[in-house]
């Protein structure tokens, strides 16, 4: 641990022998009589990429008005609360993904670029890693991807075009799609860096009940030299750390790879709803200790055979997708889709809830993009797209609208917008878009 006498580093860490734990901004981070604007700690907002696969149901995601005067459908409806950081944005459209839909459309959500035709990936660089480049390089993760399932079934892949596209949103250079991690004892791992290779981290895993355990002597030290705010911002985060860490020794103690089992749907009551909400702290505590910046999420697999028992549909979720119109599949639909609203809306809630500074909430100073690739899932379309915006950016979005865009604007042109507002500007545009979204 690297301390000043003036200050505690904002690149601060509890470190063990085997791990080492980023630790969110506290009060002795900033030098004195220095204001927390004028500080790198709040330069760069988080941003967050939450792609659901199969699209919306459009009539119940749309809203009637446009302007700050709307109300929202039941998709969004769980966001009501953060009505004032919203921002959809109505009539996008992607012709980067027409083709063989579900094998190239979550990795074209965030390019604007078309893939080349190979099994070797090539298609643009996603606007995630374009942000990292920025403002990715102050954090020990530029970005974390992260899922719940790791494929989804026959359909997921094309003989044109592989299987790179499907599984991830994100690519670092146009050649490099980044894996999706849908392991949270990995995941956690990658974040708090216990050992130093996946075979060491396996077998430390295994020894010790837990990271805090092996540091906590340096973060009684540590606590001994903060304000009371401070200590109470440090043992509230390593509470948090404790839990998220209990519940995932939990499901580890339900693992069944050792035995021979038959095939199993792929839903299981119960388990994919912790799943997910797992995925979502994670992601959370990689923003709380500034682990990260940049987070991306794939909410299930593209040509997902989910099933969502614990909402009271027992349809997997791509076959249901193909809802031939029929009212009832529709409804069943919806009620995923809600589900998957509700998920993100509760991750929300607690980004809310923490204080970043004297700059308001996380959630004030972030950029979260939640929507699809796909729009009518039973026509397989790309227009108009499921998109909003969650955050303010510490002000450079203005949230509370719906913007209605003139029919058919590339959905880059709000990827670009995004960059815009982060101050990212690429030379050449992005894809096909043609200008920023002046409104957002």
């Amino acid at each position: 641990m690297f301390i000043t006498k003036k200050h505690l580093q904002r690149r601060t860490f509890l470190r063990s022998a085997f791990a080492t734990l980023s630790l969110p901004l506290l009060d002795a981070m900033i030098p004195a009589s220095t204001a927390l604007a004028q500080t790198a700690a709040v330069s760069a907002p988080r941003m967050g990429f939450f792609y659901f696969p199969h699209g919306a149901v459009m009539n119940n995601w749309t809203p009637e008005q446009a302007g700050s005067d709307f109300a929202l459908k039941s998709i969004l409806a769980p966001l009501e609360k953060y009505k004032s950081h919203l921002t959809i944005v109505s009539n996008l459209e992607n012709k980067r993904a027409a083709g063989p839909v579900h094998a190239i459309t979550p990795g074209t959500w965030l390019t604007g670029a078309a893939p080349r035709i190979s099994h070797e990936p090539y298609g643009g660089i996603t606007i995630d890693q374009l942000a990292a480049q920025k403002i990715g390089q102050d954090t020990p993760l530029p970005s974390i991807e992260v899922a719940t399932e790791t494929s989804g079934a026959a359909g997921a892949c094309d003989r044109a075009f592989g299987c790179s596209y499907s599984g991830t949103i994100s690519f670092r250079t146009p050649s490099t799609p980044l894996p999706m991690e849908n392991n949270p004892r990995k995941l956690f791992q990658t974040m708090f860096g216990v050992g130093d290779n996946a075979a060491e981290r396996e077998r430390l895993g295994k020894q010790s009940a837990s990271i805090l355990d092996l540091m906590l002597a340096e973060a009684s030290d540590l606590s001994k030299k903060l304000g009371a705010s401070d200590r109470v911002v440090l043992n509230d985060y390593l509470e948090t750390v404790r839990e998220v860490e209990r519940r995932i020794e939990k499901n580890a103690s339900h693992d069944l790879s050792h035995m021979t089992l038959p095939d199993a749907p792929a839903g299981i009551p119960g388990s994919f709803d912790e799943h997910m909400k797992l995925q979502f702290d994670l992601i959370l505590l990689a923003y709380q200790g500034n682990i990260t910046k940049i987070a991306n999420m794939m909410m299930a697999a593209e040509v997902s055979n989910q099933t969502y028992n614990h909402v009271g549909v027992s349809d997997a979720f791509h076959p249901l997708s193909h809802h031939q119109n029929d009212p009832n599949k529709i409804g069943r639909l919806l009620k995923i889709q809600e589900y998957h609203s509700t998920v993100f809306a509760g991750f929300i809630d607690k980004l809310a809830q923490l204080p970043d500074g004297d700059n308001g909430s996380m959630l004030d100073n972030s950029i979260m993009l939640y929507g699809s690739n796909m729009s009518n899932s039973n026509a397989h379309d790309h227009y108009p797209l499921p998109s909003a915006i969650v955050g303010k950016a510490g002000g450079a979005i203005k949230g509370n609208q719906h913007i209605v865009a003139p029919e058919r604007t590339p959905v880059s042109n709000l990827m670009l917008t995004i960059l815009d507002r982060i101050g990212v500007q690429p030379e050449d545009g992005l894809g096909d878009s043609t200008g920023v979204i002046t409104e957002v």
